[in-house]
């Protein structure tokens, strides 16, 4: 998969496959999916800065334009930052909005299934091949996989369905070492593996464990 970048002489196309995707996602859904898509794609084609990765809209101009209260408006965000497919920039602060960004490569993945649904040159032209890590960095050893429970078994199902490779080069070999309220922690078979998955896989193993358990706030990776 090729991660979107709407710059250059091809962003224009670029912005069309994206919203392409999430509207064959969308689709394919059932009624509230399709609502949730839609009024992210009303925020994206009329307030989205699409160089500078910026989203800056208050709650009340978004109840306008989605013509709905502000309470749904905190639900709906809710749910997209729960998805990963909008992330925290900037708080606000001072009277100020916060600043948004889109996780282009989150709704490439959620969307790929539905790609087909476009047709053969759109998965050709955006999905190629998996594109992470994108680095020749290779574990040490391959992991044998390490049967788990409750949470983290659940979150490794979603990442190893997601990208079966990844999973088994990085994910199969972490192990649940400690579950707070907010917080999970896994434990590397190696310092290097950790800070690896610490510095280039964290976001989407943190998102796979958010949409298992809304409350986990933060994943931790440690090493012996």
């Amino acid at each position: 998969m090729q991660v979107i970048r709407a710059v250059g002489r091809e962003a224009a196309a670029k912005k069309y496959d994206l919203l392409s995707a999430m509207m064959a996602h969308g689709l394919a859904g059932d009624k509230h999916r399709q609502r949730l898509i839609l009024r992210l794609m009303a925020l994206i084609t009329t307030r989205y800065n699409w160089q500078r990765d910026e989203l800056t809209i208050g709650q009340r101009e978004i109840a306008r334009l989605w013509c709905v209260d502000e309470r749904t408006v905190k639900r709906e965000m809710a749910k997209l930052r729960t998805l990963g497919w909008i992330e925290i920039k900037q708080h606000g602060a001072r009277g100020r909005v916060s600043v948004l960004s889109l996780n282009l490569e989150r709704i490439l993945l959620d969307t790929r299934g539905e790609w087909p649904n476009i047709g053969p040159d759109f998965v050709e032209r955006v999905g190629g091949k998996p594109s992470e890590p994108s680095s020749n960095v290779v574990p040490l050893h391959r992991p044998e996989p390490v049967p788990a429970q409750g949470l983290w078994a659940e979150a490794r199902a979603r990442l190893a369905e997601e990208d079966p490779a990844l999973f088994d080069a990085w994910f199969a070999g972490l192990i649940e070492a400690e579950l707070t309220e907010s917080c999970l922690t896994l434990f590397a078979p190696t310092r290097f593996h950790a800070n690896y998955v610490q510095t280039h896989l964290l976001e989407r193993l943190r998102t796979a464990v958010l949409r298992c358990n809304g409350r986990i706030a933060r994943v931790r990776i440690i090493g012996p």
